[in-house]
Parts: C-alpha cells; sequence; structure tokens
C-alpha cells in the first residue's frame, strides 16, 4: 500500500453495514467491524492487517483432532452427549485444573458448554436469579465486550471500573465501594486481561475472594487464556508456579475454561464452567422459588438453564477436550510452549508500532512491564479510541476501541493471533505512512 484506500468508497461500505459513515466504526462490534473489513478486501484487492478479532493464529492441536475423528468413527455422532458430561471429559479436566491450576474441583463440578461464550451467559443468568435483590453484576474492566453485551440481552444490570487505575492496595477500597451496596451477584474478570494483557497477582486475587466471601457474591474467573502469562514458566504439570487464581481465597467462585486459545480448538466450540464444590451444594432462595425444587446451585444450573441453551456440547469435541487435557497433564502435549509464539508476534509488532510514533497504552502491570501475548493495546497521540480506528481503517489495519471494553482510556486493541511472517514489513510501511500524514 502507498496511499491511504479510497474514503469514499470505505466510506460507502460502512454505510452498507448499517452505519452511517466510517466515523460510526469505533461503536461497531467485533463482527460488525470484520463484515465490513471483509467487504472492503473484496472490493479492493488490499489485504488488510486483521487485530479486530481473537482468532487463533496456530493449527488446532492433533491430538484433539485425532480423537475427535476416533470418537466419530465409533458412532457417537449419532448419540446425545449426557447434558454433565461424558466421564473421560470431566476427570481430565479436573486432572488439568489441579496440574496447572493447583485447586482440587471435583469432576462433578465441571460443566460443559459450547464455548466460554455459552458458558459465561448461562454463568451471568445463573447469578442474577439467586437473589432477588442481588441484581447487579460487577465487571472488573477492561473486559471482553460481548460478555457486558450478554448482560444487555438478559437485562442484568451492570457496574464497573477499570482496574488499571486501583492495582494493588488501592483495589479493596475500589470493590468495597460497589459491594457494599448489597446489589452486586457476581464479580466478573479475565486474567490475563483480555483486552490489556495485564495480569491480577496472587495478593489482588486474595482480595477478590476475601471480598466475595464477605458480601457472599460470586467470583466469576474467565481463564480463556490460562498460563498465557509468558513472563514465568507454567508448562510443567504438577510443578509450580501455576495460573494464579481466585479460587485458593474463596468457595464462592465459578471458573471459565475453554480449548479455543491454550489448544487452539476454537472452531469446535468446547468450554467448561468449573464450580467451586462447596458452592455447587448450596441452595438459594431464588432459584428454589423460580425453579419449583431445593434450589441447590449446580443442579438448577445444568438442568434449569444449560440444558435449556444446548442439549449437551457436541458429543465428538468432549473427547477430543478430554485427550488434549490428557495429554497436557502427562506432559505430551506443550500447550504452553505451543501459545508463547503469540508473545513473540506481540513483541514484534509493539516495536514496529513504538517506531512510528504509536505507544503502548497498558504498558504496566503494577509495578512490571505488561506481558507479551495474545493481545496489546496501542494508542497514538492524543486520539481518541474512535478517531484512531476512523482513521487508520484507511490503512487498511483494522482493531476495536478500547472504549468498547469498558477501557477508561484512550486507543485500541490489537490481536496479533493471526499476522503472518509476510505482514510485518507491510504494517511498519502503513504506519509509516500513517504517521507522515499525521
Amino acid at each position: 500500500m502507498d496511499r491511504p484506500l479510497n474514503k469514499q468508497l470505505v466510506d460507502d461500505i460502512c454505510i452498507a453495514n448499517g452505519l452511517r459513515n466510517a466515523h460510526e466504526l469505533g461503536f461497531a462490534s467485533i463482527r460488525q467491524l470484520g463484515s465490513v473489513v471483509a467487504d472492503i478486501e473484496r472490493q479492493t484487492g488490499e489485504r488488510y492487517i486483521h487485530m479486530e478479532q481473537g482468532v487463533p493464529g496456530l493449527a488446532a492441536e492433533q491430538i484433539g483432532i485425532e480423537a475427535e475423528c476416533e470418537a466419530l468413527n465409533r458412532g457417537v455422532g449419532a448419540k446425545y452427549p449426557v447434558i454433565t458430561g461424558i466421564a473421560p471429559l470431566t476427570a481430565a479436566v479436573s486432572r488439568f485444573v489441579k496440574a496447572f491450576v493447583d485447586i482440587d474441583i471435583p469432576q462433578n463440578c465441571f460443566v460443559p458448554t459450547v464455548g466460554s461464550m455459552q458458558g459465561a451467559f448461562a454463568t451471568m443468568l445463573l447469578l442474577s436469579q439467586l437473589r432477588k435483590e442481588r441484581d447487579t453484576i460487577l465487571f472488573i474492566d477492561p473486559c471482553f465486550p460481548v460478555q457486558k453485551q450478554q448482560c444487555c440481552v438478559l437485562g442484568i444490570r451492570v457496574e464497573a471500573f477499570d482496574v488499571a487505575d486501583f492495582r494493588g492496595d488501592k483495589l479493596e477500597a475500589r470493590l468495597e465501594q460497589s459491594l457494599s451496596s448489597g446489589r452486586i451477584c457476581g464479580i466478573v474478570f479475565s486474567n490475563p486481561n483480555n483486552p490489556s494483557w495485564m495480569c491480577l497477582t496472587e495478593q489482588e486475587l486474595e482480595v477478590i475472594g476475601r471480598l466475595a466471601t464477605k458480601y457472599d457474591c460470586i467470583a466469576v474467573e474467565d481463564l480463556a487464556y490460562l498460563n498465557m502469562d509468558f513472563r514465568e514458566d507454567r508448562s510443567r504439570p504438577f510443578s509450580p508456579p501455576f495460573q494464579p487464581t481466585v479460587g485458593r481465597y474463596t468457595d464462592n467462585c465459578m471458573h471459565l475454561i475453554s480449548a479455543s486459545k491454550i489448544f487452539s480448538y476454537a472452531g469446535q466450540r468446547g468450554a467448561l464452567v468449573a464450580i467451586n464444590p462447596r458452592l455447587a451444594e448450596r441452595c438459594f432462595e431464588g432459584l428454589a422459588e423460580r425453579y419449583d425444587n431445593d434450589g441447590e446451585l449446580r443442579r438448577n444450573f445444568i438442568y434449569s438453564i444449560v440444558y435449556t441453551l444446548s442439549a449437551g456440547v457436541t458429543h465428538s469435541v468432549q473427547y477430543a477436550m478430554a485427550a488434549m487435557f490428557d495429554a497436557a497433564c502427562d506432559g505430551r502435549l506443550d500447550f504452553v510452549g505451543h501459545t508463547r509464539e503469540y508473545a513473540r508476534r506481540a513483541a514484534r509488532v509493539k516495536e514496529i508500532m513504538l517506531r512510528n510514533g504509536f505507544h503502548v497504552v497498558y504498558d504496566k502491570d503494577c509495578d512490571r512491564d505488561v506481558s507479551d501475548g495474545f493481545f496489546f493495546t496501542f494508542g497514538y497521540k492524543e486520539m481518541t479510541s474512535e478517531q484512531l480506528i476512523n482513521k487508520l481503517i484507511y490503512y487498511g489495519i483494522s482493531a476495536i476501541t478500547l472504549s468498547s471494553t469498558g477501557s477508561a482510556r484512550e486507543g485500541l486493541r490489537g490481536c496479533v493471533s493471526n499476522l503472518t511472517e509476510d505482514q510485518y514489513d507491510e504494517l511498519d510501511r502503513r504506519l509509516q505512512l500513517f504517521s507522515r500524514d499525521y
């Protein structure tokens, strides 16, 4: 690319996708932005640097593929899976969580879901029904934008704050401010964080866990990027260092565990919700009244909520996940080593960005530099999130705004997963062109 794309053409494509012009791109959903970019590519023949969507850029783990094919050849495709998950899967994931997170969750407390998207949807719906007076979910921002959209669809009230402004000792007072209202039913956060790639420390997770117990709300820990803080080597099963987790500090917790990123198995939509065993057995008045039973959390989560969303997770996918979890525990599958490739890509992209006048928005993780990984954040001079994407779109570069993630800072979220070797020099050329113009 030696000049920006034609403005009128790009604006016309934005309008055809339901936006008034390119200036509204900052308010588009991830999938809507992807549709706009795909249409521009088709009409111009210009290949974009795609950083908008968090899609794995590595091949799916072969162990999973072989296990799934074997299961299909055995005929499982003709049979409904049990809603609670096949025994090989729940046994394998229980072992996996012990091996890489070092917490004990029995296999009957894992519930398969059709990706963590469904897991989050079902979990937040459950939390909103536990007690009538608890109608709000607290997000520790920035966050995956779709989870808040799920709350919107469900009619659940949302509160949020940008955790970058409340790290360390400041976190407890900020959490108390929201939890003391008595309206919070759950606290949702990801670790590593999507989009900033900040990682909550054990000390911060202890605060979240202690206050979740004090105010009797549920901490929901999204572990989509489990052990992808590459500043430590967490690749050895059953050996420290382990993935930090709120599960060490409270019984009031649930965890989202996905095969999409750690095993690059996103297309098969396999995940699990892990429920602390003491929480799983608790009975809640709101559930008892709504579903006319004893109100037990685990039973209602499975049979009253998850079952109505899908009659089980694809049978063959469950065998694939079981095989990958077991292989990781046995040391036959180094998923941490495989995903470390994302850190290499992020380091290269950041260097190119910084050389061309951009900056990393979330650059610090308390007193450490933020890890290189699947996502990173970038800004340019004093441009707002919306201004930056509205301009970069003409230079064949796509990303999502930080404002859409609940961030209090200006800039964009970039995903490095799908950058190919031939695109780094092209990214450099396009950013040079952009910085020349701005």
